[in-house]
């Protein structure tokens, strides 16, 4: 039986298509949703930080303008419209020189340099292997780093969330806490490693490197 909910908020269908972000990257979402309040407590200038799945950059292009000409915003999606989506805002609001972009395979979303901070923001529900999905973004992390993975109530469910939870602390994640943010399930994640380098061990790198694509 079709639910008209399911058709609605497109679940169900796989990857997000691009022609779909208007319905929640839009300035009614920034009422409710500020993407500046929600990263304020992790990002600052001259960090470098990984966007995983950023759709067209809701959260891409404030984190450009925290990290400023010293920092550097990775976004890494699978679709290439979204990319040049991201282009296109980042070239209007003038931080296109912050932003590098990856075009990431289904099975390896990123494996660059580690990063300061992660965000994975209403997607995670999306991707097909999250034990895969976690190891490679905990390989990611520097030490100190941090990771913040958000899903929105409309799709997951809660128990599906604390499932997400499972997988990133079976993976080696660290759950630091879970804050309040509008519309998700939010949960503030560590690296699990001890250390200060801002290297990571080589036997805890994913052993195939991601496609990269800068455009």
């Amino acid at each position: 039986m079709i639910k008209w909910a399911d058709i609605i908020f497109f679940r169900k269908h796989g990857v997000c298509p691009r022609w779909f972000c208007f319905t929640f990257d839009n300035g009614l979402r920034r009422l409710v949703q500020n993407p500046d309040r929600i990263i304020r407590p992790y990002v600052g200038e001259g960090d470098k930080v990984l966007d995983v799945g950023p759709g067209i950059g809701y959260f891409t292009i404030p984190m450009a303008r925290r990290v400023g000409s010293g920092g550097r915003v990775i976004a890494a999606d699978i679709q290439e419209s979204m990319l040049r989506g991201i282009v296109r805002r980042a070239e209007r609001a003038g931080v296109r020189g912050q932003i590098e972009l990856y075009l990431s395979r289904p099975d390896e979303i990123y494996s660059g340099e580690p990063v300061d901070f992660i965000l994975s923001f209403w997607m995670a529900h999306e991707v097909p292997r999250l034990d895969r999905f976690f190891r490679q973004l905990r390989a990611a992390l520097k030490p100190a780093a941090r990771f913040l993975l958000a899903e929105p109530k409309l799709h997951v469910s809660r128990t599906q969330f604390d499932g997400e939870i499972a997988a990133a602390q079976k993976a080696g994640l660290a759950l630091l806490e879970r804050p309040a943010i509008s519309l998700s399930h939010g949960a503030l994640f560590g690296s699990g490693r001890v250390g200060t380098s801002g290297r990571f061990p080589a036997d805890q790198r994913e052993e195939s490197p991601v496609s990269r694509k800068e455009h």
